[in-house]
């Protein structure tokens, strides 16, 4: 059995319970994209399985950016502004694999792991520093959490 394009481990801990669980269940997709592609799986199975991922990846910034809100967390702007690149960045991709003009490569997996690993330990463990001293659990979040084991991640793209 080959490797996984990502291990976790909790050196990827930002020491928030609700994001970690989030941040885990992102590298198990990003896994199951590189195992669609190492698989040869073909283009439709690809593009749901980044679907999948993408679609968890938009709710799971929207969550993460209540919570910089809630908590008045100072670099929400700028934090909101990485995660809006990136959503923007695998839009333009998702268009260029409909019109054929892009596959999803190594190369793109590569980059997407390590555009995570580095916002993981670098943004998201601020917001977590920060989150744990000024932040409190809303009430909301126990219905996200719910939400999210059950697929339902459209309530959350606010």
């Amino acid at each position: 059995m080959m490797a996984e394009l990502f291990q976790w481990s909790d050196e990827f801990s930002v020491g928030v319970g609700d994001i970690d669980d989030q941040h885990f269940e992102l590298v198990g997709l990003l896994n199951q994209l590189h195992t669609a592609v190492r698989e040869r799986r073909g283009s439709a199975a690809v593009r749901s399985t980044l679907d999948e991922l993408v679609d968890y990846t938009r709710t799971h910034f929207a969550v993460e950016e209540r919570m910089m809100r809630d908590s008045a967390y100072p670099d929400y702007a700028e934090h909101r502004i990485y995660h809006e690149a990136l959503i923007d960045q695998v839009r333009a991709l998702q268009q260029k694999l409909d019109s054929g003009e892009a596959s999803i490569t190594f190369e793109l997996l590569h980059f997407l792991r390590v555009w995570l690993v580095r916002h993981i330990c670098e943004s998201d463990k601020r917001f977590g520093k920060w989150y744990q001293e000024h932040g409190t659990r809303a009430d909301w979040m126990p219905a996200m959490q719910q939400a999210m084991k059950q697929r339902r991640w459209w309530q959350f793209w606010r």
